[in-house]
């Protein structure tokens, strides 16, 4: 794929969205400055939508509806790339303390790549036809934005798509898009479950119902539901990633807590794999990664087309002579959520504009 150099103001604004990044729904900054270059280019332009989401619309005669979607929030991360545009931000974490932000996942670059896409597709309205709707969105790494948006009136407010497109930005070659039929994302559910027993001293465990026991063994009967109640042509990961119990050596506390991270790829599994959960401490008796892109599409009823875009610098993959070799260099690699993950600037921009022009053209038939 190759296509002109992006623009030195397009490359500008990427290193500022950079600089100032912005947590889960407080991307205020982020949202005024797309708002105010979509209508620069004469799209319709709606902000607040599902909180500080931002839509722009540009109608260009009959024909399907293509909507373009990039996330806008960042991570509570300390920046420790050393660029010279290094985000120093602060913003408030969930019990409201300041914490570090730092676009350690590259929705600065979806961002960019997409008000770089929106200004070629204004420009150039002799090429398509029928409507381009541009979705910004918040709170993707909660995974509370998508549904956010669509809550909040999405597709009645601004009519239903015919297909969703997007791409995420990621540790392999920049200028190499990554397509991938079928499931390509799985779906993630995070489970805070809280165990109750009944707290004393150490010294009288007989007189209790000792928590910590009851989720040991709920851990190893967790790690079995994916290794017994999965098929083996099909892929589930669940993790416990948290417990937390009791504060003293010889108090038996009377709670214990676990948050369960589930990864799947299908429906069935999810179900299966969720149903096993409330079995195990409720009832007495292909990339895991996530992304709620896939809300917006199924709200829609409509297919999702969703990429990778490479970010990582070409040369450090010189010599790889095939997939392989580029697979096992990208795993030494600063990957996404990193403090040190930082995408090169170019060809990465022109890339993804590149990427998102050519999905829109698939998607919406050429004027007559």
């Amino acid at each position: 794929m190759t296509a002109a150099s992006t623009s030195p103001d397009l490359a500008a604004l990427y290193r500022d969205l950079h600089a100032h990044p912005e947590l889960a729904f407080q991307e205020t900054r982020t949202a005024s400055i797309v708002a105010g270059r979509l209508r620069a280019l004469g799209y319709e332009t709606t902000t607040g939508v599902g909180g500080t989401g931002v839509v722009g619309l540009l109608r260009n005669g009959d024909g399907p509806t293509a909507l373009l979607r990039a996330d806008m929030d960042a991570l509570p991360v300390r920046e420790d790339t050393g660029l010279p545009y290094a985000g120093t931000a602060h913003g408030a974490g969930a019990d409201g303390s300041p914490v570090p932000v730092m676009h350690a996942c590259g929705h600065d670059v979806h961002v960019t790549c997409l008000l770089g896409a929106a200004a070629e597709l204004a420009g150039d309205r002799s090429g398509w036809r029928g409507t381009v709707m541009l979705v910004f969105q918040p709170a993707e790494e909660t995974g509370r934005g998508a549904r956010a948006m669509v809550d909040d009136g999405l597709y009645e407010r601004f009519g239903r798509p015919d297909v969703v497109l997007g791409q995420h930005v990621a540790p392999v070659p920049a200028g190499m898009p990554g397509l991938h039929p079928g499931p390509a994302f799985a779906a993630s559910d995070t489970l805070h479950i809280v165990l109750h027993g009944r707290g004393g001293h150490g010294s009288r465990p007989e007189t209790t119902v000792d928590p910590v026991v009851m989720a040991a063994a709920a851990v190893l009967r967790l790690q079995g539901v994916v290794a017994r109640e999965v098929p083996g042509t099909s892929t589930a990961v669940l993790t416990v990633g948290a417990l937390h119990a009791g504060s003293a050596a010889n108090v038996i506390a009377d709670r214990a807590e676990l948050d369960v991270n589930v990864r799947t790829y299908e429906a069935a599994v999810r179900e299966t794999v969720l149903a096993a959960v409330e079995r195990i401490v409720l009832d007495p008796g292909p990339v895991t990664g996530s992304e709620d892109v896939g809300v917006l599409a199924d709200a829609a009823g409509a297919p999702c087309v969703y990429w990778l875009l490479g970010g990582a610098d070409p040369q450090v993959f010189d010599g790889a002579g095939d997939f392989a070799a580029v697979e096992h260099i990208a795993r030494g690699l600063p990957s996404n959520h990193s403090p040190r993950f930082a995408p090169v600037v170019e060809p990465t921009l022109t890339t993804g504009v590149t990427a998102l022009v050519r999905a829109a053209h698939t998607w919406l038939p050429a004027a007559p």
